[in-house]
């Protein structure tokens, strides 16, 4: 548990530390490969996303929707507001017989500076059996609300861990 600021970890080779990321939040091109898994399928592959890097928050991934097999995104009720992307529509993904509910997102119209999102999709990493990053299975970030993907490449601490709400 943490109170106050916290301190960041130390970075290693190879590493960035989610102190270093902006806010408000930038968004940057990634030749990362990516992949989601639901009920045992892989429902998405590609090298060519965005992540979406804000102080204290793992990244979060957006993969273009040519990415996913067919059938496999299905629009979900609801939305979000984000204060720096806009309005958010939710999408149940869907693989080897299970669905994953409102465990993807996407900006239709996001608001200045993410465009290059518009229309695709980030996934919740804990709704789904797995997100893979170059290989390396993603931990989902804590906290049941925030959508990033935790791995070996970045360090923390990440906000949703207890303590974190003001940070």
């Amino acid at each position: 548990m943490f109170s106050g600021h916290p301190k960041p970890d130390p970075v290693g080779p190879g590493q960035e530390s989610v102190w270093s990321y902006p806010r408000p939040p930038r968004v940057e091109q990634s030749s990362d490969s990516v992949e989601v898994w639901v009920g045992g399928e892989r429902i998405a592959l590609t090298t060519r996303s965005w992540r979406v890097l804000e102080t204290s928050h793992p990244p979060t991934y957006y993969l273009p929707r040519e990415a996913f097999v067919d059938g496999a995104l299905r629009p979900a009720d609801g939305s979000s507001y984000c204060e720096w992307k806009g309005m958010a529509s939710y999408l149940d993904l869907v693989g080897g017989g299970r669905v994953a509910p409102r465990a993807g997102w996407f900006y239709a119209e996001p608001t200045r500076g993410f465009e290059v999102i518009a229309g695709a999709v980030a996934v919740m990493p804990a709704a789904v059996d797995r997100c893979v990053v170059n290989d390396e299975v993603v931990r989902p970030q804590e906290g049941g609300f925030y959508g990033g993907w935790i791995t070996d490449r970045v360090v923390g601490p990440f906000k949703g861990i207890p303590g974190s709400w003001g940070w």
